[in-house]
């Protein structure tokens, strides 16, 4: 019989890879590719139209352990009061040509895999997290995607008033952390190292106040008000101890609103230029009933046909009366709404839109050291630049298109299983213990529930009958199998 001790989270996050049809290692055919990009030092490239930015401050924000850094931002204000974006995005399109056998192996698995206790690069770490990465204290070739906001409140008009996007050459001056801006920017944390500086303090205020302005014009246009708190391993000497939550912050709302920003720049940019793109897109809720009845039992009216702007008022109340809460509520319109997908787009194609964010012109273009559709989308903007023709026919595009969309879903069935394998781990010390939970699926599977703390999925085994996603109930934990990442429950 196996013991706990003797189960290996990395060994089975590489099972796990091979099960879901991701490749966790690369093939020889792309690192020979790869050692034969490094034998020389990498160029500083100029193409018809680059700008020299290496003077602006531009500043990173990701993750504590973060090297793949694929975007750094800057922000001004103009003569005339509106104020000046830039998102620089890492030029990876450089170093991973289209049909090389680097760009093979990217497009299989199609995304960077995080596991929790180990992670599986789209691209070899010497490019992700070393040559294409925007590091700082380094100069590199980027694709600025620039954008101007209005920051009168309220405005009649879309608060975006100018954009352009252009290759430029740019200089990383400080890499900063979530964690810490966002603890400075609420007020619980001094400034240190290079956020000690107070340029790029007014900077990062400035950055603040632009995406604040940002979401609260997407909010005018229905964006959903969502909380989605999840929860890492905690790892101790190689050892998991415990799960912690991960709470999002003012620095990671700043990063999104810049995104989501400039993902819409780069779709219109596109289509402006006749370029067929793989949008992004969530269409409207296929379960919108259940979400006008789950509404109903806080008290909210919703109509009957799908209302993003309805929507959103009811989840920003929500949020305002019971924010304990409010991450299990939006868990469930999420898996209400249904998954995201890729679509290739063309020209005079009626957009589909993205309806949780509220945008009818949405592509992924900012991550493309971790993401296939962001590589492809630099290809398609570098072509167009260059006044080329797309490198890629509509059927290709379709195929691509397709084949991100099936691998999204391996990837977050693959994440899932490895989170509930981890979950098992911990776990297994706390049963016959009670917890808060929401339903959070029902199909012919089962019924699935999340508990509220600490956040860990798993089957309702004992009373389940008549539950739907949604409702809130109080589980046992009855048993774990940290090899399968069974967790059973059973209402208590």
């Amino acid at each position: 019989m196996h013991r706990i001790a003797d189960f290996h989270l990395v060994s089975a996050a590489r099972q796990a890879m091979l099960e879901h049809g991701f490749q966790p290692d690369y093939p020889k055919a792309a690192l020979d590719e790869l050692q034969r990009e490094l034998a020389s030092p990498i160029p500083l490239l100029t193409f018809p139209g680059t700008q020299d930015l290496r003077h602006l401050l531009w500043s990173s924000i990701d993750n504590d352990t973060s090297r793949d850094l694929d975007q750094i931002e800057h922000a001004e204000t103009l003569p005339d009061g509106r104020i000046r974006v830039r998102v620089a995005i890492a030029d990876v399109s450089q170093l991973v040509p289209l049909g090389s056998a680097l760009d093979d192996h990217a497009q299989r698995n199609t995304t960077s895999i995080y596991t929790g206790v180990a992670t599986f690069m789209m691209l070899p770490e010497q490019l992700s997290a070393g040559v294409t990465s925007l590091l700082p204290n380094e100069d590199r070739n980027a694709i600025v995607i620039e954008f101007t906001v209005t920051p009168n409140q309220p405005a009649p008009d879309d608060c975006i008033t100018h954009s352009c996007v252009y290759p430029a050459l740019v200089h990383n001056r400080a890499q900063l952390t979530y964690n810490h801006v966002g603890a400075w920017l609420e007020g619980k944390a001094q400034p240190e190292g290079p956020l000690a500086d107070p340029e790029l303090q007014a900077q990062l205020r400035l950055q603040h106040q632009i995406a604040e302005r940002l979401r609260q014009e997407r909010a005018r246009h229905g964006a959903l008000t969502l909380d989605m708190e999840e929860s890492e391993p905690i790892i101790v000497d190689g050892q998991l101890v415990d799960l912690r939550p991960e709470k999002k912050n003012p620095a990671h709302g700043l990063i999104e609103d810049f995104m989501i920003a400039a993902n819409g720049v780069v779709a219109r940019f596109l289509t402006a230029h006749n370029f067929a793109s793989i949008r992004r897109i969530v269409r409207t809720p296929r379960r919108w009933e259940r979400i006008v009845s789950l509404a109903a039992t806080f008290g909210a009216d919703l109509p009957g046909t799908p209302d993003a702007k309805a929507l959103n008022e009811f989840l920003t109340q929500q949020r305002a009366k019971d924010p304990v809460h409010f991450p299990d509520l939006s868990l469930t319109i999420v898996k209400l709404m249904g998954p995201g997908e890729y679509v290739a787009e063309q020209p005079n194609d009626p957009p589909i839109g993205h309806f949780g964010l509220a945008v009818e012109d949405y592509t992924h273009s900012t991550a493309p050291n971790r993401r296939y559709p962001d590589l492809v989308t630099q290809r398609l903007i570098k072509a167009a630049l260059q006044k080329q023709p797309s490198p890629y026919s509509a059927d290709t595009l379709t195929a691509i298109a397709t084949h991100c969309t099936q691998m999204g879903d391996q990837e977050r069935r693959l994440e899932r299983e490895m989170h509930k394998k981890i979950a098992a781990v911990v776990m297994s010390k706390r049963i016959g213990q009670t917890f808060n939970a929401v339903v959070t699926g029902v199909n012919q599977y089962g019924t699935f529930v999340r508990t509220l703390a600490p956040h860990v999925e798993g089957m309702l085994v004992e009373g389940q009958k008549g539950l739907d996603v949604g409702d809130r109930l109080h589980v046992k934990l009855l048993h774990t199998n940290p090899w399968k990442g069974y967790i059973d429950f059973a209402k208590a």
